[in-house]
C-alpha cells in the first residue's frame, strides 16, 4: 500500500480524555472506577489514562458477547457479515493517520515502518477475512446409499482475544478478522501497555455496522483480565499470542470448561549463512531480521549461525549496519530503531548485554543504554558465542544478536534445532539441495529461503514446543474459528 498519509491530524486531543472499556456497543468506565496510565516509551511520559477492568467488567463484556453470538452475529447472512468487515476495512484506511500514529506513540514503533508493515498488514487481513466470510462450507460425504451425509462448519462462539505488546493493531486483527468472519463475537484484551490503538478500531467496527457485543474490548492487567477471561466458564475459545510461561497458564485455566485454545509463544529463531552464501545479502537481512521492531519479535533472527570461512565477515557486516540505524524519536519517519516498550525490558535486555559479557562472549558493538530520557538502546552484536550461551537458548525479546559458528550442514541443524523454540528459520546458500535439506529438517514452523522475516495472512504462521500450539493466518485460522459437525439424513422413508 503506497499512499501519502497527512499527519496534520494529531489523536493527542482525544487522549486527554479517560479511555474507558468498550461493552456492549458503548464506552464505560471500569466497574471499579479505578484506572492506569500509559506511558511513551520514546519519553517515558504518560499519554493516556486507560480503565483498569476486573473480573466484573469481564462479566459484562462476555455476557454481551453471548448475546450478540446468539443474535444478530451468528444469525446474519455471511455476506452480510463480510459486507460489515469491509466497511470496517475501509474505515480504518479512512482513519489511516490517526491509527498509525496512536500505534506509533503508544509502542515506540518507528511510525515509518508502520505506515510500511503494521498497518498495511491490518488491513489485508481484514479483507481477505472479509471475503471468506460466505465461503465457509463443509463437505457432502458419500457414506450410504439411503442417506444424506454432510458436514457443516458452525461458529465456536464467544472468544478470548489476548493481544501482545510488540504489534497490538497488526496481532489484534489476526486474531479479530478470522474469528469474526466465521461468526464468533470477540473480547479482546489488549497488552496494559499498549491498549490505545484495539479502542480506536473497535470505535471504528462499530461505525462500520458491527452490531454491540460482537466485540468488547476489556483493558487491564493481565492476571486480572486476562485471568478472567481463561476462566471464565462462557468463553469458548481463548486465542494467545505471548510468552510460553503465560500460555501455560492458559492452558492450565482453560481446563476448567475444555475451551479451545490457540498460542503463538516466544521464538529464538537461527538464521544461518554458509560460506556459499550472497554474505552481503545475507548480512542486510539478518541485520533487518533482529533488529526490525527494536528486536522485539518473536520470530526475530536473533542467532546468526555462520559457517566457519564466513564467520569474521558477517560479524563485520552486522557490526557496520548495527551501526547505522538512526535510533530517535518513533514519530520521526527518518528513525530506524525506536525504544524498547518500557524500563522494566530495558533493564531486562541490558542485564542479558551483561549476562552475555560474563559469559566470555564478544560484545562487538553496542548494548547500552542511549540517551536518559525514554527506553533506547543501542544494537548489540555478540560474536564468540557458543551455543550453550544464556544469550544464545534464552529469548531476550530486544536488539541483541548472537552469532554463532559452526563447520557443516550437520552441525548448522544440530545448533538450529538446539532450543527449547520452533517457530522460524532462515538458510542461506546458492545449493538448492542444502537449502531443501535444511527446510525439511528444520524444527520449525516457517523456514526461509535466501530471505528472513516475510510473513503473509494466507499462509499458516505458528510453531510447536515453547513457540506455541496451533496455527494462526489462512485456512488454518478458519478451522481455529469454527467446529465441524455431521449431519445424517435418512432417506430410506
Amino acid at each position: 500500500m503506497s499512499v501519502a498519509y497527512d499527519f496534520a491530524h494529531s489523536p493527542a486531543s482525544e487522549l486527554s480524555r479517560p479511555q474507558h472499556l468498550l461493552i456492549d456497543g458503548r464506552r464505560v468506565p471500569a466497574s471499579s472506577g479505578r484506572s492506569f496510565k500509559s506511558l511513551n516509551p520514546a519519553t517515558g511520559q504518560v499519554i493516556a489514562t486507560i480503565a483498569e477492568g476486573n473480573e466484573v467488567d469481564v462479566d459484562h463484556a462476555v455476557a454481551a458477547a453471548r448475546r450478540a453470538f446468539e443474535g444478530p452475529w451468528r444469525t446474519m447472512r455471511a455476506s452480510e457479515r463480510g459486507q460489515i468487515l469491509m466497511r470496517w476495512a475501509q474505515l480504518l484506511k479512512s482513519h489511516a493517520d490517526e491509527i498509525v500514529e496512536l500505534e506509533s506513540i503508544d509502542a515506540g514503533k518507528p511510525i515509518a515502518a508502520t505506515l510500511r508493515q503494521d498497518f498495511p498488514a491490518a488491513v489485508d487481513t481484514l479483507i481477505y477475512y472479509a471475503g471468506w466470510a460466505d465461503k465457509i462450507s463443509g463437505d457432502v460425504v458419500p457414506v450410504r446409499d439411503d442417506a444424506l451425509t454432510y458436514t457443516v462448519r458452525e461458529p465456536v462462539g464467544v472468544v478470548a482475544a489476548i493481544v501482545p505488546w510488540n504489534f497490538p493493531l497488526m496481532i489484534g486483527m489476526w486474531k479479530l478478522a478470522p474469528a469474526l468472519a466465521c461468526g464468533c463475537t470477540v473480547v479482546m484484551k489488549p497488552a496494559e501497555l499498549t491498549s490505545l490503538s484495539a479502542l480506536r478500531i473497535a470505535e471504528l467496527a462499530l461505525e462500520a455496522g458491527v452490531p454491540a457485543g460482537v466485540f468488547n474490548v476489556v483493558t487491564g492487567p493481565g492476571r486480572v483480565v486476562g485471568d478472567a477471561l481463561v476462566n471464565h466458564p462462557d468463553v469458548d475459545k481463548v486465542t494467545f499470542t505471548g510468552s510460553p510461561g503465560v500460555g501455560r497458564g492458559i492452558m492450565k485455566g482453560a481446563a476448567g470448561n475444555f475451551k479451545r485454545v490457540s498460542l503463538e509463544l516466544g521464538g529464538k529463531s537461527a538464521n544461518v549463512i554458509f560460506d556459499d552464501a550472497d554474505l552481503e545479502a545475507a548480512s542486510k537481512a539478518a541485520a533487518s531480521g533482529i533488529f526490525f521492531n527494536a528486536g522485539q519479535v518473536c520470530s526475530a533472527g536473533s542467532r546468526v549461525l555462520v559457517q566457519e570461512k564466513a564467520y569474521d565477515e558477517v560479524v563485520e557486516r552486522l557490526a557496520a549496519r548495527a551501526k547505522l540505524l538512526r535510533i530517535g524519536d518513533p514519530l520521526d519517519r527518518k528513525t530506524t530503531l525506536g525504544p524498547v516498550i518500557s524500563e522494566k525490558q530495558m533493564k531486562s535486555i541490558l542485564d542479558y548485554v551483561d549476562i552475555g559479557q560474563n559469559e566470555g562472549a564478544t560484545l562487538v558493538t553496542g548494548g547500552e543504554r542511549v540517551g536518559e530520557r525514554g527506553y533506547f538502546i543501542s544494537p548489540a552484536v555478540f560474536a564468540n558465542v557458543e551455543h550453550e550461551m544464556r544469550i544464545s537458548q534464552e529469548e531476550i525479546f530486544g536488539p541483541v544478536v548472537s552469532v554463532i559458528k559452526f563447520k557443516d550442514d550437520a552441525d548448522a541443524l544440530r545448533i538450529a534445532n538446539g532450543t527449547a523454540y520452533s517457530l522460524a528459520a532462515g538458510v542461506w546458500s546458492r545449493d538448492i539441495g542444502r537449502l531443501q535439506r535444511f527446510a525439511k529438517r528444520a524444527r520449525a514452523g516457517t523456514v526461509w529461503m535466501n530471505t528472513y522475516g516475510y510473513t503473509d495472512v494466507r499462509l499458516p504462521w505458528g510453531g510447536e514446543r515453547d513457540s506455541g500450539l496451533g496455527r494462526e493466518h489462512g485456512t488454518a485460522a478458519i478451522d481455529n474459528f469454527t467446529e465441524p459437525k455431521a449431519v445424517w439424513m435418512n432417506l430410506a422413508v
